[in-house]
């Protein structure tokens, strides 16, 4: 069976737990009223940094907001088919403003260990969008394969295989893929942010 996650039901459940009106998590969250409505409604799919946005409104992270659905193995070890695939539960087309598509799975349970280890792959066009991402976390990545355009704060520079990044996440960020062919990253975060 495949299960569709629907962030419109989930965050309008969070919303009303919280007590806020939409109106209210818009003002909070500082985004426009309509798109509280939309996303609700799943008129809209959000982006990574508009969901993440949002849901700051109600002070909840995206692995609180993702959390029901996830059943992790306990570890140590994992088959390739036991990564965690946190792309399925974001729509894939919506993050960023790329044609390209991405894909994030991660290694075990990143909460109990509070660190997120992702394999990544972004295909030819990816982007994680002109909205920068920010948020209270370290991170950093190795390029396995092929070549990735990385931004952090006024700092832009395209890392291919071999090459890594290190940085802290609260500084503004983005990360394409403008070259023709795959790209493949291994990344960490904590504490964790997906």
């Amino acid at each position: 069976m495949d299960f569709q996650f629907d962030i419109g039901a989930r965050l309008k459940a969070m919303r009303s737990a919280a007590g806020l009106s939409q109106r209210q998590l818009a003002e909070r969250a500082n985004v426009p009223h309509a798109q509280i409505s939309n996303v609700e409604k799943n008129k809209v799919s959000p982006s990574v940094s508009t969901l993440r946005r949002i849901l700051s409104g109600v002070g909840v992270s995206m692995a609180d907001f993702f959390e029901p659905e996830r059943e992790v193995p306990p570890g140590p070890f994992f088959e390739a088919d036991q990564l965690l695939d946190l792309t399925s539960k974001i729509a894939v087309n919506a993050i960023g403003e790329g044609s390209g598509r991405m894909a994030f799975r991660q290694i075990g349970d990143a909460r109990s260990h509070n660190l997120q280890i992702l394999h990544e792959v972004y295909e030819p066009g990816a982007d994680t969008g002109e909205t920068l991402l920010q948020h209270p976390s370290s991170e950093g990545g190795y390029v396995v394969e092929g070549e990735l355009e990385v931004t952090v704060d006024a700092e832009i520079r395209v890392l291919r295989a071999g090459e890594a990044y290190l940085f802290d996440s609260r500084q503004p960020h983005r990360f394409r893929n403008l070259s023709d062919n795959k790209t493949i990253v291994i990344s960490a975060c904590t504490p964790p942010y997906l």
